[in-house]
C-alpha cells in the first residue's frame, strides 16, 4: 500500500518535471528562431518578410508547423537606425506538445540600420 502511493506520487513529479523541461525547451526554441529571422530580414540583400519566412522554416524544422503560426513583424526606432523586432506567438505545451494557443509571445530584436541616405 505505502508503494503504491509513493510511487504514484513519484510518478507525477517526474512527468511534471519533464513536462517542465519540454515547456523551458519550446521556449528556447521560440525565442532563438525569433532572434535568427530578425537578424536574417536585416541583412542588405533581405528584407522583413524574409525574416519572417526564416523563423518559420526554423520552428517548422525543429518543433512543429503548429507552433510556426503566429509570427509578425514591426520596425522600432527612428533616426539613423532602428530595431527589426519578430514576435512569434505559439501554443503553450501542457500536455506534451498540444496546448492552448497564444500561450507563448516571444521576441526577437535586431540591429536595422537607415539605408535610405
Amino acid at each position: 500500500m505505502d508503494f503504491v502511493l509513493v510511487g504514484a506520487l513519484l510518478t507525477v513529479i517526474v512527468v511534471a518535471v519533464v513536462q517542465l523541461a519540454l515547456v523551458l525547451h519550446v521556449r528556447n526554441t521560440l525565442i532563438d528562431a525569433a532572434a535568427s529571422g530578425a537578424r536574417y530580414g536585416t541583412l542588405a540583400d533581405r528584407s522583413p518578410q524574409d525574416g519572417v519566412e526564416r523563423t518559420r522554416d526554423l520552428i517548422s524544422g525543429t518543433l512543429s508547423p503548429g507552433f510556426a503560426e503566429g509570427i509578425s513583424y514591426s520596425h522600432t526606432g527612428g533616426g539613423n537606425a532602428g530595431m527589426l523586432q519578430i514576435r512569434v506567438s505559439a501554443p503553450l505545451p501542457i500536455i506534451g506538445l498540444i496546448g492552448p494557443s497564444g500561450g507563448i509571445e516571444v521576441t526577437g530584436h535586431a540591429y536595422w540600420p537607415d539605408t535610405a541616405d
